[in-house]
């Protein structure tokens, strides 16, 4: 029995950990993944919580544990590659999976804390480490599992599902649709298979790269976002900006609350009663609002170029889209520069006509000169002051998951890899609200706070 302390916490005590296979064994095969899959090999931590209710009474842990276990042994058997381990191609050196039904990690965990006693589910807590099972990387890759997941039962008969899954796997759709299938089969106090989720396609198709593309042209079309960050980079290093030093900088995770009347007062204050013809999304009002604030906060000179950029969707973007299902990483960045001056001088109208731009810039085209820039050697994005990174989760609602009985109270991401990413999530008692989580140095955080609500309030 594994013992884990964390800071005034009593312990979480691992009680079991097993290896979980699929229950149909497939045939060995390699995927061939994408750029795009390759981007960020890591684990992706996802922590969702059950609080108790009276139905919770006469459920046990070995019950839970033991069906998310036949749950995710069904699951495996349809998203196989999930059962696999990344593999290294010894001729160009790229990741690809290596189907081997290896399997995934399952583990189980007990703690007297009291789901109550962590406060707001939805601000990151250092505690929430300790509901995930972390497996030690010696940099084989080979022996790293793609999808681990640890169930915890608190002292108050709550329980939390902390998952973690390779971002190789698949991207924020895939995960999402992956995770549903799992608690619909798992079938913890309701009828089993009560969802419908897409088959999924595990083959990346034409999101892998072929010759046709690598042959360049000078007409080519460019993807902004590269030119864009490595104009950024060199930038900076000229300014002589030590990016490596910049790397191991801490950062404050907030969560910030918008509600969808506070989002809406916010655009008639912004954009008049009458709007006229105009019109934009919440994710477009917001995105510009936090761009705005983050570089005020930051204090980027007048004269730098500052870049917003924002992942967007390419499955139905592709001609012809990409197949229902598809469970691969799917998503490129949009990206908007101007100078940190004309930024703060431009209207949220004129900013937002702006990532509307952007955001209708991703074509087939664009897709594929993305993955071409991918092509060279990967290197870790540094956390740049002029750069703002968007991800919108508003169409994923990962709280609705029911891995135990109905709806969580919260699901909590871990901090990310890139931990200055902005994250849209949708609200759980709010559908139109967004929670806007975000990485920030401590030394800006009151700032940030101060600009990004001041107006919305």
């Amino acid at each position: 029995m594994a013992t884990q302390k964390n800071g005034n916490f009593p312990t979480v005590c691992v009680t079991k950990s097993l290896s979980v296979h699929p229950k149909s064994l497939q045939p060995q095969q390699i995927l061939s993944l994408s750029n795009l899959d390759r981007q960020c090999p890591l684990l992706m931590y996802l922590v969702f919580f059950y609080k108790p209710t009276s139905v919770y009474q006469n459920l046990s842990l070995d019950l839970v544990f033991s069906k998310l276990k036949s749950g995710l042994e069904e699951t495996l058997s349809v998203w196989y590659p999930a059962a696999g381990r990344l593999s290294l191609n010894p001729n160009d050196g790229k990741l690809n999976i290596w189907c081997n039904n290896k399997g995934a990690i399952l583990v189980e965990a007990v703690t007297q804390v009291k789901i109550s006693e962590l406060g707001d589910l939805s601000q990151y807590n250092e505690f929430l480490e300790k509901l995930v099972y972390k497996p030690v990387f010696n940099g084989n890759f080979a022996e790293m599992p793609l999808v681990v997941a640890q169930v915890t039962r608190f002292g108050c008969g709550g329980y939390s599902v902390g998952i973690g899954t390779s971002h190789s796997l698949f991207d924020g759709p895939g995960s999402y649709d992956f995770l549903r299938a799992w608690a619909s089969n798992s079938a913890i106090m309701k009828d089993k298979g009560g969802i419908e989720v897409h088959k999924p396609v595990h083959e990346r198709g034409r999101m892998r790269m072929t010759n046709s593309h690598v042959a360049k042209s000078a007409m080519a079309p460019r993807a902004a976002a590269i030119d864009h960050l490595y104009m950024l980079i060199k930038n900076a290093l000229g300014a002589g900006q030590n990016l490596s030093e910049m790397g191991n900088m801490n950062y404050v995770t907030k969560t910030f609350h918008l509600s969808g009347a506070m989002i809406e007062s916010f655009k008639r204050k912004i954009f008049g009663q009458g709007r006229g013809n105009f019109s934009c999304s919440s994710f477009e009002l917001v995105a510009a609002h936090l761009w705005k604030a983050r570089t005020k906060a930051v204090g980027v000179k007048k004269e730098a170029i500052v870049c917003l950029q924002f992942a967007v969707d390419t499955r139905n973007k592709m001609v012809p889209p990409l197949p229902k299902g598809f469970s691969g990483n799917a998503f490129v960045l949009a990206s908007v520069a101007l100078t940190a001056g004309e930024l703060e001088q431009g209207s949220h109208e004129a900013i937002v006509e702006k990532i509307k731009k952007a955001k209708n810039s991703i074509n087939n085209d664009y897709v594929n000169a993305y993955n071409e820039a991918l092509e060279g050697p990967q290197g870790t994005l540094p956390p740049l002051k002029e750069l703002t990174l968007v991800s919108d989760w508003t169409r994923m609602p990962f709280h609705k998951v029911d891995f135990v009985h109905g709806e969580a109270g919260a699901a909590s991401p871990l901090i990310s890899p890139i931990p200055q990413v902005a994250y849209f999530m949708q609200n759980p008692t709010d559908v139109k609200g967004i929670d806007l989580r975000i990485g920030l140095l401590p030394q800006t955080v009151n700032a940030f706070s101060h600009y990004f609500l001041n107006n919305l309030h």
